[in-house]
């Protein structure tokens, strides 16, 4: 299967990961992947822990009888916030972003560590990416990634470069090429900005179920867009997305939050004022 440009199975470089560019920053920005105790490679009873590190575009691992972490030897893309599912990680990657270049977006997978060898012993490294489904741009025109929903991986994106049409689909039935157009996620309601996150309907009674809410570039700004009839409507009122900052902040501000990394990281609220949705509508 091919991989990213510069992915290669070559011995892993053994150096602890926050020394990397001798900066701590890279682990500011960290999805945990968590791999079966019984995993073969592992040492009995051990835990492995897989980081994929968005600011050196790298994955660590270590299990829990280990005092550092290692590198992957290659490049991981992240340009899409990779999903942790059942203790692998799953990624978005497309080589050009350029509209109207015959894009061909790929779903890769990343197992954990295997047992290797290095010319020194055997040693557990990490295999490159593998290409697990594609998706053609006319299908998907831009992919927001991937967001776990029930037991399913599904694909979300937008199906027009205006960003008012949103197309969500499983990962199974994709891998067999297959592009089915969900119009219902169970009553779940999907949270999507730079992670995608799902949540029940029965806590949001404000917002409609098999529903998407995302920033849109107009009006409504933040919206929910229904999936069964492809409408696009408010996800909170104009006295709610214009209110005073700091105030009273609806639910759904709180849930959106945690899809924005340097928001919840700092216990900080998604809150914007009317001028700077008027900017965001003008950039656009």
């Amino acid at each position: 299967m091919p991989s990213p440009p510069g992915a290669s199975s070559g011995a892993h470089n053994r150096r602890r990961a926050t020394d990397d560019r001798g900066s701590r920053a890279c682990w500011r920005r960290a999805t945990c992947s968590t791999t079966s105790a019984s995993e073969p490679s592992a040492p009995a009873g051990a835990m492995t822990i897989m980081l994929a590190l968005d600011e050196v575009s790298r994955l660590a691992f270590a299990t829990s009888m280990d005092r550092q972490w290692t590198l992957s030897s290659w490049p991981c893309p992240m340009r899409y916030p990779p999903l942790s599912f059942q203790g692998k990680l799953y990624m978005v990657y497309t080589a050009s972003t350029s509209c109207g270049k015959n894009n061909v977006h790929q779903v890769l997978q990343i197992d954990p560590p295997v047992q290797d060898r290095d010319g020194q012993g055997a040693v557990r490294a990490l295999q490159p990416p593998k290409l697990i489904a594609t998706v053609p741009e006319h299908k998907l025109v831009y992919p927001y990634g991937l967001v776990e929903c029930g037991s399913e991986i599904l694909v979300l994106g937008h199906n027009d470069w205006f960003g008012s049409q949103i197309l969500v689909c499983k990962l199974s039935d994709i891998m067999l090429q297959r592009f089915i157009p969900m119009k219902s996620i169970g009553g779940s309601i999907l949270f999507i900005d730079e992670r995608s996150i799902s949540v029940s309907s029965k806590v949001l009674p404000t917002v409609k179920g098999d529903s998407v809410v995302y920033i849109y570039s107009g009006h409504p700004y933040l919206a929910q867009y229904h999936l069964s009839s492809g409408s696009l409507s408010p996800a909170i009122d104009n006295c709610s997305l214009y209110g005073r900052t700091p105030g009273p902040s609806s639910l759904v501000h709180h849930v959106f939050s945690c899809s924005i990394r340097n928001q919840w990281s700092r216990g900080l609220m998604f809150r914007r004022n009317a001028e700077d949705w008027h900017y965001e509508e003008q950039v656009h």
